[in-house]
């Protein structure tokens, strides 16, 4: 029987009074219990915005127009495998799969990281059994070899008797990625720009009615670009080749309509969301300062290829999954996922087949692109987005004041700003306050590693100095992975001293340091004595050694147990903790250091590794 309460207002919908953001302060004021708001939850990018952990809502906020109301993104596949017969099964394979578009990346290309097509490979092997007026194709190349790679694929298109007007293709012409790449250029830029638009002007021709120059800022998001250095990067190219196109007589309308930008979906979910949001709000200001009314921008999203891991490489997985949800929400037209073993090789099957699930799932089970920009209005977002914005849109003055992306390269400019990006990314990575699960958080020393169809081969050295050349974050940790897996996995010995409660912490927090540099730390149950802990260190067979334990014990024993080991062998002592008004004293005792939360952990392995004799 049906209650005849089904009627009655529901309480819990209806009792609750509204809530300030006032209310929600009171609140964090107890928990903060007198600490200072701004040191706590305000948060500080590497722009320099400082972002309110409880921002207003933004009221009057409107949806930033980008991919079509309730429209998927193109499932783009990357096709990447050197052999053309492989590429083919390849490209087959991930359209059967899901995919709705393939990238094309040949070997000449930034992101090929060691693989790709070869540039000028008959591409009717390739794509034999590909119909590409059914999907979305694009081309990604590198070193000026664009319109090559370019007019081949025009030319197949030809063969098979296909309107190219009815296709969509991205040809992905970008020669001033090339001269970022590659630190030079073949010719002067004004020479470069009329051979482009000259490109772009056969490909019109032919009947191609989509993008033909991109504006990609992956290469600079890969040599440790910022977001709003690479929104500048991508905005001062879009910018030049608008001009290169109207002087090779394209209107300037259609010139807009013939670039697409991409750009890099990283690990954190709001910036990322921020900058697919603000890209659009650049190029709408671009076009109404050119004197244009603003229309659609086409933009691609790839998961970054900096913040992939080789070690513990499962946690991609859940990188390229928030990394693909903020493109997608942020309005990504399309999206490409790097396979979660890319970083080790070239991905078997089973890789590219998740990186495609990774999209499928968000789109066909999360149902995430029903709704157009579903950011819009909270606060969070809406701050970074403006603030992002509003950075990248100075930076890009500053660009075009000193003439443009290709003058500062050419001088050089460009790439100290991004060096000096890198640098202060570096001192974060080091100390852990950027950490990166797997390898400098919660390592594991003994793992599986996935397969992949062939080992990633060792990084040429960048053609110039001025080069911008790709890193991933995780490489000066793996480095140090790798020379202590050759040297057998030396271990740091662990000098707990006290009960166990005494010295769990420091133990653990002390263990992941080290592990962290492939050095294997056991944690001991403790020990009866200092003269049973001498002992144990001296048939432990290592000379690194560290004391863990709490404040008060430090105070009492930390001299003697410092003295004690280093009287049995030790070559190295650290102490977990900071030393603070003891550290003169205890390095007098023999203490060589000390490691703890906001230390430079980096150093402190580099340092164990050069008292073992391990070259990393």
């Amino acid at each position: 029987m049906v209650s005849d309460r089904m009627d009655a207002p529901l309480p819990f919908a209806t009792d609750l009074a509204p809530v300030s953001r006032e209310d929600w302060l009171k609140l964090v004021d107890g928990v903060l219990k007198g600490a200072p708001y701004d040191k706590r939850l305000i948060t500080r990018t590497a722009e320099g915005l400082a972002l309110d952990a409880l921002p207003p809502r933004k009221a009057e906020a409107q949806p930033v127009a980008g991919r079509g109301a309730g429209l998927p993104w193109i499932v783009s596949a990357r096709v990447d495998q050197p052999q053309p017969d492989a590429a083919n099964a390849q490209a087959l394979e991930d359209l059967d799969g899901g995919a709705s578009g393939l990238t094309l990346v040949f070997a000449s290309s930034p992101s090929a990281h060691g693989f790709g097509l070869p540039d000028g490979t008959r591409l009717e092997q390739v794509l034999d059994g590909v119909m590409p007026d059914l999907i979305e194709t694009r081309l990604e190349s590198g070193a000026f070899k664009g319109r090559e790679d370019a007019l081949a694929f025009a030319e197949l298109l030809d063969v098979r008797q296909l309107d190219p007007a009815g296709l969509s293709v991205s040809f992905g012409l970008d020669p001033l990625a090339d001269m970022a790449a590659m630190g030079s250029a073949p010719m002067p830029w004004p020479m470069l720009s009329h051979r482009v638009a000259e490109t772009a002007s056969i490909l019109k021709a032919r009947g191609f009615s989509g993008p033909l120059l991109r504006a990609d800022g992956a290469v600079h998001h890969a040599a440790g670009a910022t977001d709003a250095q690479e929104l500048a990067a991508v905005l001062s190219a879009a910018v030049a080749y608008l001009r290169a196109l109207e002087a090779g007589g394209f209107t300037l309308e259609e010139a807009a309509s013939r670039i697409d930008v991409a750009l890099t979906a990283d690990v954190n979910q709001i910036a990322t969301m921020a900058k697919f949001r603000a890209v659009r709000l650049l190029w709408g200001a671009v076009l109404r300062e050119s004197g244009l009314k603003p229309t659609a921008l086409k933009v691609h999203a790839t998961t970054a290829w900096r913040s992939l891991t080789c070690r513990d490489p499962y946690v991609n997985l859940l990188r390229a999954t928030v990394a693909t949800f903020a493109a997608g929400v942020g309005g990504a037209d399309s999206i490409t996922v790097l396979p979660f073993t890319q970083a080790l090789g070239l991905p078997d099957s089973s890789a590219r087949r998740l990186a495609r699930n990774t999209q499928l799932i968000l789109l066909e089970e999360s149902q995430l692109h029903r709704v157009a920009d579903p950011a819009a209005g909270a606060g969070a977002v809406e701050a970074h987005t403006d603030g992002l914005a509003a950075a990248a849109w100075d930076l890009f003055r500053t660009l075009e004041g000193k003439g443009g992306l290709a003058e500062t390269l050419e001088q050089g400019w460009w790439q100290s700003q991004i060096t000096e990006a890198r640098d202060r990314r570096a001192k974060d990575l080091a100390s852990r306050k950027e950490p990166l699960t797997g390898t400098s958080e919660f390592p594991i020393l003994v793992q599986t590693m996935p397969e992949v169809l062939a080992p990633a081969p060792a990084r040429e050295s960048a053609a110039t100095d001025t080069a911008l050349a790709p890193h991933r974050l995780a490489e000066p940790f793996e480095a140090l992975r790798d020379a202590a897996e050759a040297a057998g996995t030396p271990q740091v010995f662990l000098a707990t001293l006290g009960p166990i409660a005494a010295f769990t912490d420091r133990a653990s927090f002390a263990k992941t340091v080290f592990e962290a540099g492939g050095l294997s730390v056991t944690v001991p149950d403790g020990f009866a004595s200092l003269d049973d802990l001498v002992a144990s260190f001296a048939v432990s067979g290592t000379p690194l050694a560290c004391i863990a334990s709490s404040d008060e014990l430090y105070a009492n024993d930390a001299a003697a147990t410092a003295t004690a080991l280093k009287a049995a062998g030790a070559s190295a002592v650290w102490i977990a903790g900071r030393g603070g008004d003891q550290e003169a004293a205890w390095r007098a005792a023999g203490v060589d250091g000390f490691v703890y939360a906001g230390c430079d952990v980096l150093a402190a392995l580099q340092d164990a590794h050069r008292r073992l004799g391990l070259a990393a």
